[in-house]
């Protein structure tokens, strides 16, 4: 069998390895610490801060129900408060996603006292679908943070687990 090696096969092979390290959704960040993450929910902004000041602004999307702190399970609305990225989920249903500590004890205390559960698994996570713009659809998680699948890639990269995350209205 005679096999020969064309111009095009080599450009061809190229093109498919190159287009094949942009599939990887986990991504390589070597930049200063994230030492902070804000979440403006009025202006629909994320902000990482590094030791210097401001690293990143990332447009997001919030829960149906964005108005108000989140209090109870299925109520739709994203938290407000301090909170800490606590955990990481390579496999979420939403491309990529990180944890925050909702709820806390003032959140679990107030559920209580009105005999309702507070909810919990509140992430900063991708869009809906592969490939869709989450901030085109404004929000429409249930509870959650979300935005573009780029986005959550350099953020899963950025911000380590431990990293305080304050949320304003």
């Amino acid at each position: 069998m005679n096999f020969r090696v064309t111009r095009r096969t080599i450009l061809l092979g190229a093109l498919a390895t190159i287009l094949s390290g942009c599939a990887n959704k986990f991504r390589t960040y070597r930049g200063p610490e994230v030492t902070r993450v804000r979440v403006y929910k009025g202006q629909r902004m994320i902000v990482l801060d590094g030791p210097e000041g401001v690293l990143r602004t990332i447009p997001m999307g919030l829960g149906f129900a964005p108005e108000g702190h989140k209090q109870f399970e299925g109520d739709g609305r994203t938290p407000e408060g301090s909170y800490v990225i606590d955990r990481r989920n390579p496999e979420s249903l939403f491309h990529l996603s990180i944890g925050i500590s909702y709820p806390n004890e003032a959140d679990i205390a107030y559920a209580k006292a009105q005999g309702r559960s507070p909810g919990g698994d509140i992430f900063i996570h991708g869009g809906p679908r592969p490939g869709i713009d989450p901030t085109n659809k404004r929000d429409w998680t249930a509870g959650c943070i979300a935005v573009s699948d780029r986005e959550i890639e350099d953020i899963y990269a950025m911000v380590k687990n431990g990293t305080p995350i304050d949320i304003y209205s």
